[in-house]
């Protein structure tokens, strides 16, 4: 089984899901970074109980592609990653920024596709 994201409408030519990574790859609180076809990143976390996150690698107050780095948790029982700079924390489920509601990184919809997606 492999884990793919879905890229929006612009991203893709033959399909929208894109097979990233194999779902042991991931640590849970642990973070990984997917490079997509159109340059940008995803930031993939998996928590506690098994659940697979993508969110935008880039951290949208200081620019850089740290998000896969950062701490995760949960705030009122969102679950959140916190970015490694500035330790703002971002809604895994929303993209929302929990200390700035103003401000959001992309999300992406995660799947298990069999064989090579």
């Amino acid at each position: 089984m492999t884990l793919a994201i879905e890229l929006p409408a612009d991203q893709h030519e033959t399909g929208n899901w894109l097979p990233v990574c194999d779902p042991s790859t991931l640590v849970p609180g642990r973070g990984v970074a997917a490079l997509l076809p159109d340059g940008t990143q995803a930031a993939l976390f998996l928590d506690r109980t098994g659940h697979p996150y993508a969110i935008d690698n880039r951290d949208p107050f200081t620019g850089a592609y740290v998000l896969s780095r950062g701490l995760t948790g949960t705030a009122n029982g969102r679950p959140f990653v916190a970015s490694p700079l500035l330790k703002q924390r971002f809604d895994l489920e929303t993209g929302v920024c929990l200390d700035d509601p103003g401000v959001s990184v992309v999300v992406y919809r995660v799947r298990e596709v069999g064989g090579e997606g």
